[in-house]
């Protein structure tokens, strides 16, 4: 288990009005590392897309960087540009006497899906009805028109039909669910839509991921969300078979993305049982963060990056609405995992799990969390393309962008107050004396919300702030060159 960690350093520099201050943690940041170029930051349209779909106000708020009027507040915009589309499982028609079985799903949890029966896999014919699940996809079209540009398609559980108990939540006692005849059917039903997407509707999935922490042991006929677990050989299988019906419709580009699986540890247990067959077909490792603060996450790098592929954490959340825990856990990310890219689960949801808090069965809104705005922090600085930097502490993280010559360092203070400096002497080049830093506060425990401030100077290689306990701060630093 990887646990934080803090190198304390004691400096003595020269304030900014000429007073001694003490440095307590100094994170020197590494211009010839390289974790990877930054894909971007998205969220999962199901549920809250199925709910809010419509709604033009959320599309700016979460898909934008615009500033936005929310219940009388202005909230900054994340402008989030990945997009995670679900496909959904379930129905309610009947087709030759039979039906979706009775089950314990939320409304706001079922999501209807296309493939309404298993009379044709012609996606024109009646078997088929594309004009199911308008809202989500309504969310998806305002997230494209704002920007967004990396479209992923995921399954939570195969169609209805092809579960041995017809219930999406999954099986009586848990277990695989999908029937062994249905199996290339699963492939089929997510390539069919990938390819509809993309002649009808102007989507073009970057990625299809055929899972949703397939190898968890919690999918059972009674959960009240749509679920399946599939074995490691019926993996492998479904993998094969999604990658060939893919090519089959000139989707060639389009990405194969596993597992989704919960927590680090699991991934890595799954990418290990795989053999290189199914690792070929591979293009993405996707993992979930909700080992939270544990797992060894380095482990999942390295059998990422030994088999040269990028990782994305696919979904997070925690009933934190602070975001303390947020802050900690993305921060670790990014010193251990090196994802390309990281999503947030639901956007809307009850308090402590959403960004904005709502409920899904009532169709209401209500409150900002306050992890909205440390969420911001990282979302808002580091954008698409910038190069992500080693910075040597577990509170810090950093991103070049080499268009602009502009550093952007997120961090965070989670102990008790402490004065932080960043190095910068290890870069060809860095900002004169004086030169004034933007600085972005967000206080936890304060109503404090992504505050700016103008008060921070570089001297000689390093700035510094005081950082009170509980605080994220991002500074945006031009003038910088490798």
């Amino acid at each position: 288990m990887l646990l934080c960690y803090k190198s304390l350093l004691v400096l003595v520099s020269t304030g900014l009005i000429g007073s001694p201050v003490v440095a307590d943690l100094t994170s020197t940041i590494d211009p010839t590392s390289n974790r990877g170029s930054w894909n971007g930051w998205g969220v999962s349209l199901a549920w809250w897309g199925k709910i809010f779909g419509t709604r033009d106000d959320l599309a700016d708020i979460f898909f934008t960087r615009n500033s936005v009027s929310y219940n009388g507040s202005t909230l900054p915009g994340l402008g989030l540009n990945i997009v995670r589309y679900n496909a959904g499982a379930s129905g309610s028609n009947t087709y030759n006497g039979t039906s979706m079985a009775s089950n314990s799903i939320l409304p706001s949890r079922k999501i209807d899906g296309y493939w309404i029966n298993w009379g044709s896999s012609d996606p024109t014919s009646s078997s088929w009805n594309w004009s199911l699940d308008p809202n989500q996809r309504s969310m998806m079209s305002k997230a494209k028109s704002r920007g967004a540009n990396h479209f992923e398609l995921f399954s939570n559980s195969p169609m209805w039909w092809m579960c041995a108990n017809h219930n999406p939540a999954g099986a009586k006692g848990g277990g695989e669910n999908i029937q062994s005849w249905n199996i290339a059917n699963h492939s089929v039903y997510l390539a069919t839509i990938a390819k509809y997407a993309q002649s009808n509707w102007g989507i073009t999935f970057t990625s299809v991921e055929p899972f949703n922490e397939p190898s968890s042991n919690w999918w059972t006929d009674t959960n009240n969300q749509e679920g399946s677990f599939f074995s490691i050989a019926t993996q492998k299988t479904v993998i094969s078979s999604l990658r060939t019906e893919l090519n089959n419709r000139g989707l060639q580009s389009t990405l194969v993305a596993t597992s989704d699986e919960n927590t680090y540890d699991l991934a890595t247990s799954t990418w290990n049982s795989f053999d290189s067959t199914t690792r070929n077909n591979v293009g993405r490792i996707n993992v979930h963060g909700y080992q939270e603060t544990g797992g060894r996450r380095d482990l999942l790098y390295s059998a990422a990056q030994s088999a040269g592929r990028e990782i994305w954490n696919t979904e997070y959340g925690d009933s934190d609405a602070t975001g303390k825990l947020l802050a900690q856990d993305l921060l670790l990310d990014f010193n251990w995992l090196h994802p390309t890219a990281w999503t947030y689960w639901q956007a809307i949801d009850t308090s402590g799990w959403g960004l904005i808090v709502g409920n899904l069965e009532g169709n209401s809104l209500s409150s900002v969390a306050k992890k909205f705005y440390v969420l911001a922090h990282f979302t808002r600085h580091i954008r698409e393309g910038m190069r992500i930097l080693d910075t040597g502490s577990d509170n810090v993280a950093a991103a070049y962008d080499s268009t602009n010559q502009k550093l952007v360092i997120v961090a965070a203070n989670f102990d008790s107050t402490q004065y932080l400096n960043f190095d910068l002497s290890k870069f060809s080049k860095r900002p004169s004396d004086g030169t004034v830093i933007p600085r972005w506060s967000t206080h936890m425990d304060s109503s404090e919300n992504y505050a700016t401030y103008s008060d921070t100077v570089m001297s000689g290689t390093k700035f510094w702030s005081n950082f009170e306990q509980d605080v994220v701060q991002t500074f945006e630093v031009s003038g910088v060159s490798l």
